[in-house]
């Protein structure tokens, strides 16, 4: 009997790889049942199993006002979504700095992290040397989306009593963990050995990736200041697509990244979608939910 082990050797994939295609599926099945579920009969949507669902999905405003005592008990304060920007500003700071010291200074990377990363991309730990220009210019756009997100949770944001489930709030907090140990795979131990960062290694699509990431970031920064936040979930996916063109563009894994992203905003966007449909009469009834002309 084929185990996951087995699959994962038979196509290729390490387990970053398969971690971040687990993810995508399974927002990609959250995204399903809801558009499914969504126009179920009236009894099916007053069921708890649809309850829980619902309220496992939804936070912020898309979350129901009238919702159950039962499932309040797993509420905690949407403003602590700037919790996810502070682990993620000291954590990639962290691994920014390790990455310089071993380019920099020769300094080889701590063991624990060594260990990590072999374990992530299936190698062995003590091929990890150096750290390409492309992965170290990731590390930095992550780490600079990351402190724009923190100081607009602190400064632009209004969360008022809106709130998220206690789920969600525990995976935001390890989502930049994975985040910025992937970044450090994407490069991958046969890319980073002998080859530390250095500005001789520039390339189109390093300045291609860098522009495309601040276009991104200043439209979401815009649609943040609008409270249009129905739009910056294709701001979001930008921004990720442009750390892949930063990296190269050629590792299957950073695209494993924006597949989940993909996934996650979609229904993100679908729930801010339905949200506004029946809140303003007039809201534009041909705008699409998240990508312009498809859905």
């Amino acid at each position: 009997m084929l185990n996951i082990d087995t699959i994962m050797l038979f196509v290729g994939f390490s387990a970053v790889d398969f971690t971040w295609l687990l993810l995508s599926l399974i927002f990609l099945l959250a995204f399903s049942l809801h558009v499914f579920l969504f126009h179920s009969s009236a009894k099916f949507t007053q069921s708890r199993s649809f309850q829980l669902f619902q309220d496992l999905i939804r936070y912020g405003k898309t979350k129901n006002s009238q919702r159950p005592a039962y499932v309040r008990v797993f509420d905690v304060p949407k403003r602590w979504f700037s919790h996810f920007y502070m682990v993620s500003v000291v954590w990639n700071g962290l691994l920014i700095t390790l990455s310089l010291r071993t380019s920099l200074l020769g300094s080889d990377l701590p063991l624990w992290l060594s260990n990590t990363l072999g374990f992530l991309t299936d190698s062995s730990a003590a091929a990890w040397k150096g750290v390409p220009l492309s992965t170290a210019l990731a590390q930095m756009l992550l780490w600079v989306h990351s402190a724009r997100r923190l100081q607009e949770c602190a400064q632009v944001s209004v969360f008022s009593g809106s709130v998220i489930h206690a789920a969600q709030y525990a995976f935001g907090l390890g989502y930049y963990v994975l985040l910025g140990l992937t970044v450090l795979c994407v490069g991958g131990p046969h890319l980073q050995e002998g080859t530390p960062a250095s500005l001789t290694q520039l390339q189109w699509c390093h300045a291609a990736g860098i522009l495309l990431f601040l276009w991104g970031s200043l439209h979401q920064h815009r649609c943040l200041r609008l409270l249009a936040h129905l739009r910056t979930g294709a701001s979001e996916l930008v921004i990720y697509v442009s750390l892949a063109i930063v990296t190269g563009g050629r590792v299957l894994t950073w695209w494993l990244v924006v597949l989940y992203v993909l996934f996650n905003q979609a229904l993100a966007a679908q729930l801010c979608h339905e949200f506004y449909r029946r809140k303003f009469e007039h809201y534009p009834k041909q705008r699409k939910a998240f990508i312009p002309f498809l859905f």
